[in-house]
């Protein structure tokens, strides 16, 4: 449902006679796209570049201009959905786009803040989303304003007008399929992932046209799912698995075995590989499925020409405590002995921070980077974790009752050491800076079988607080030796993503509303500012008319409060919201920074 604002378009148009906005607005290019983390003057692609670095060279905005920044305007989503606001805006040519919560997308003007167009999808009462009703983002390609919603359609909009394109379904809602992650664009193709995991969904990567929706190629992530590729009409094979049952999972278990793909890819240039992350095993019982269950709790690398698995990595065979693998692998360079070393960088919910060869999926290095563990007492030579048996939950089979297992206290908690929230990578300093959480929980292990649309866990837990000051952990981590450069304690859970910048800054926001910079070899606060509401977005920036933007947007939500046992009592004081903030610098301190 698309809501037109002519009087907001005859606005625009005075604002482009006058000259405050550029009166071309391209279609966006491949080569836009690909070139997005080098150019200041658009944000094309999340992660503020295809290897997701969200890394900007802008530094007009600096450790010694910061605190003169000013909000230039703020722009409300209005309505009662006001909920989980976990999107990173995109910005073209001068107009923002954004997502919000029930699969909503807006085109603002980045000038102004004045409202272009509006869309709104028509949900279907029975959507089933897991961790609230969240979207991450749209892709641009051409004309088009392209992202995923509750009910598992992917949708084209035209970007000046807002009307509706194409429209594809990907899955069926009503099995437990929803698609939240922004898509990616690779050569013409839109590549996304889905969600649904608790409901034994089986997790996929999909290619299609981009201007077409005709689809390309689909690459199940559960071993013993077939993938396929359509040329020519003819519809062929891609897949590892071949047709039979999966080999590392049990009996039919794999025909409902998760692995869902649900925070969506990373594309490195120089190998030409898409990497994506698959989630946890289904069910969470993992007595119930012996076996390390690939491609389950995994990055993959995937050709993203025909769909096919070229390498993987487990980080967490055999899951028995919804660890996933689905965080972002990002690729960077570094120097050792001499030569380059092409590698991909995780943090993932297990605790483990893992460097791996990009090339060819080896493992580098891996090191705790959270304060404790008890699921693990390390990794191998391979990068295998090495088990500590008694923190698995226990098997309901072999208590007295039948139906529910022993108890175990494991940390980090099933939220993860880092959940989805997106971590930065800057070249300046060679640190990843990485959101984190301090939790643990109480996890057991239940009876439990498979139905169409129903939960599929087979296991209940509280998460509780392990400290009384802090939960959220901002760390700057240098991959090369494990070691922890900084951190900055936050009393809730971090929940939104991170930036930084040639300006020598690290940005986020935390659930008590603040949009924070740090200096980002210190870890000294620089900057804050009340949003009013909690920030689980991505904070981005961009340079339009010779001046540096900075924008977040600001609405507490996702899966803390819904999932968060003992912890979620500690927010429960948060108020909702959506609105996006927009900073910039007054010109008189843009000029000192330029000179």
């Amino acid at each position: 449902m698309n809501k037109q604002l002519p009087l907001k378009r005859i606005a625009l148009a005075l604002l482009v006679c006058a000259g405050a906005i550029s009166p071309v607005q391209a279609n966006v290019t491949d080569k836009d796209i690909q070139n997005d983390q080098a150019t200041t003057d658009d944000i094309v692609s999340y992660g503020m570049g295809l290897r997701a670095q969200r890394y900007s060279p802008l530094s007009a905005i600096n450790k010694d201009t910061i605190e003169e920044i000013r909000p230039v305007w703020a722009f409300s989503l209005g309505g009662e959905k006001q909920r989980g606001q976990e999107s990173q805006p995109m910005v073209k040519d001068g107009v923002m786009y954004v997502t919000g919560s029930y699969s909503r997308v807006w085109a603002i003007n980045a000038m102004t803040g004045e409202e272009l167009w509006q869309y709104e999808a028509r949900l279907p009462d029975g959507i089933m989303p897991c961790c609230d009703v969240i979207n991450r983002g749209v892709a641009l390609y051409d004309n088009l304003v392209i992202f995923g919603t509750l009910d598992a359609k992917l949708v084209a909009l035209d970007k000046d007008t807002g009307k509706t394109v194409w429209k594809k379904k990907v899955e069926d809602y009503k099995a437990g399929y929803s698609i939240t992650a922004a898509p990616i664009i690779i050569d013409g193709m839109v590549i996304t992932g889905n969600s649904g995991g608790e409901f034994g969904v089986v997790g996929k990567v999909y290619a299609f046209d981009a201007k077409t929706g005709k689809q390309i190629w689909v690459r199940p992530t559960v071993e013993g799912h077939m993938g396929y590729m359509w040329k020519d009409g003819e519809k062929t094979e891609n897949g590892i698995s071949g047709g039979g049952a999966g080999k590392t999972w049990p009996a039919d278990l794999w025909k409902t075995g998760g692995a869902a793909t649900w925070l969506g890819g990373t594309y490195d240039a120089d190998t030409g590989l898409l990497f994506f992350g698959t989630g946890n095993p289904s069910p969470w019982n993992s007595h119930l499925r012996p076996g390390d269950n690939y491609f389950s709790s995994s990055r993959l690398a995937i050709n993203p020409k025909t769909g096919k698995i070229v390498w993987h990595f487990q980080t967490t065979p055999h899951d028995g405590w919804d660890f996933d693998g689905v965080n972002e692998l990002i690729s960077f360079d570094y120097e050792e002995a001499g030569k380059t070393v092409k590698a991909a960088a995780t943090a993932d919910r297990n605790g483990f921070f893992y460097v791996l060869n990009r090339e060819d999926g080896d493992f580098i290095r891996g090191f705790p980077f959270v304060d404790k563990l008890t699921w693990a007492k390390g990794l191998d030579e391979n990068g295998r974790p090495l088990y500590i048996d008694e923190t698995r939950p226990g098997n309901p089979s072999l208590s007295d009752d039948g139906k529910k297992g022993a108890q175990v206290v494991a940390r980090p908690a099933f939220l993860g050491g880092k959940n989805w929230m997106p971590m930065a990578y800057s070249p300046d300093t060679g640190l990843f800076y990485v959101p984190s959480n301090e939790w643990e929980m109480d996890i057991w292990n239940e009876t439990t079988s498979y139905k169409k649309g129903a939960a599929y866990l087979g296991a209940g837990f509280t998460i509780k607080s392990v400290n009384e000051d802090f939960i959220g952990v901002l760390r700057a981590i240098d991959p090369k030796t494990g070691k922890e450069v900084w951190r900055y304690n936050n009393y809730a859970p971090l929940w939104g993503g991170v930036m930084t910048t040639g300006g020598g800054l690290v940005w986020t926001g935390n659930p008590e509303g603040y949009l924070m910079a740090f200096d980002d070899k210190t870890g000294k606060m620089v900057y804050k500012f009340q949003t009013g509401s909690g920030i689980v977005g991505s904070p981005v920036t961009w340079e339009m008319e010779g001046e540096q933007y900075v924008s977040v947007l600001s609405g507490w939500g996702g899966a803390v409060p819904l999932w968060g046992g003992e912890v979620a009592k500690r927010v429960k004081h948060l108020n909702q919201g959506g609105t996006v903030w927009t900073f910039k610098l007054p010109k008189r301190y843009e000029q000192v920074a330029k000179n």
